[in-house]
């Protein structure tokens, strides 16, 4: 039996407080808002560092696949399949966003499905169109991550219905496809240095805890759908102590590489920044409130600024070295 959603009734885009940018430019606020924000930012985060740390061990500045040109094409391309993935993950979840996030866009009426569907195959065909301009690593990697993307959201496989599996195709891509990707694309396929593999590894990890609490702010909707997630299965309080756990984990092992000595890094800044970070989770941990769905967005965006941290600190780290 089908069930229908209505929008919520305390929730109505005119109501809400609008910026300069919102009135005055409509479709491209509400396109900001479907290309997800924070995944724009990891994204763009990743490229560049990756870019950083090929630029600072294995090329001159301008050479081959690290002129400026080439970054701008690579980032385009990576945004684009970052705008895909996202977009086709909302064309599949209007009615629970209606619950989970009314603020979206198609969930919210500012764009139709046809204008959502529109937008998800012009960004899917330029991602394939401008990673295949650039080499054969970028489309490997821009097409793993497209077909991943696809898998977890469109149906008959949806691979978000499950736990392990949506959390497998969420850290799979940004924690191995996109750092190796980038890294071989970049340095014209050289051999992977231990910096790198120290990166993959933590950001393997990471995500692996962001795949983990991402569902905790959105129970309420995948309850009424049935999406299982670790949340529903585990319960909140023991997916925050895992993800905390996990977290604290690819810390201290970022730390114990720094004072063991990781080549082509600089140890101390790396100990540093890391223990600093570490320390700010558990700090910020202490006040979240799991009975209240803001304090749990709010915490989760702050492990995404830990993620964006993360990039920016390693590509110093190795620059310093």
């Amino acid at each position: 039996m089908s069930r229908t959603v209505s929008k919520p009734a305390s929730f109505s885009p005119q109501s809400v407080p609008t910026s300069w940018f919102q009135r005055q430019f409509p479709w491209f606020y509400a396109f900001w808002k479907f290309s997800r924000a924070h995944t724009v930012i990891g994204t763009t985060l990743s490229v560049l560092s990756l870019y950083v740390i090929v630029l600072a061990k294995i090329q001159p500045a301008g050479a081959g696949n690290l002129s400026f040109v080439a970054l701008v094409a690579v980032l385009l391309a990576c945004l684009c399949g970052n705008v895909y993935i996202v977009g086709l993950n909302q064309l599949e979840d209007v009615a629970i966003d209606r619950i989970n996030k009314p603020h979206l866009p198609l969930a919210s009426g500012e764009f139709s499905r046809r204008q959502g569907q529109g937008i998800v195959i012009c960004m899917g065909i330029l991602a394939i169109a401008l990673s295949s301009l650039q080499g054969s690593y970028l489309l490997a990697m821009v097409s793993i991550s497209l077909l991943i993307g696809t898998a977890y959201s469109l149906p008959p496989i949806r691979l978000k219905r499950f736990p392990f599996w949506a959390s497998l195709c969420i850290f799979t891509v940004r924690g191995v496809v996109v750092n190796l990707g980038l890294f071989l694309h970049f340095s014209r396929g050289a051999t992977i240095p231990p910096s790198v593999w120290a990166l993959t590894l933590f950001i393997l990890g990471f995500t692996f805890a962001i795949a983990l609490f991402k569902d905790m702010p959105d129970a309420e909707g995948d309850r009424q759908y049935n999406i299982s997630t670790f949340t529903l299965q585990l319960g909140q309080q023991s997916v925050f102590n895992l993800s905390r756990r996990v977290l604290t984990a690819v810390y201290a092992g970022m730390i114990l590489a720094g004072i063991v000595g990781l080549p082509g890094v600089n140890p101390f800044f790396l100990v540093a920044t890391h223990a600093g970070a570490v320390g700010a989770l558990w700090v910020r941990s202490f006040s979240i409130n799991l009975r209240d769905k803001a304090s749990i967005s709010q915490f989760y965006q702050f492990i995404w600024k830990l993620f964006f941290l993360e990039y920016i600190v390693f590509a110093i780290a190795c620059w310093l070295a």
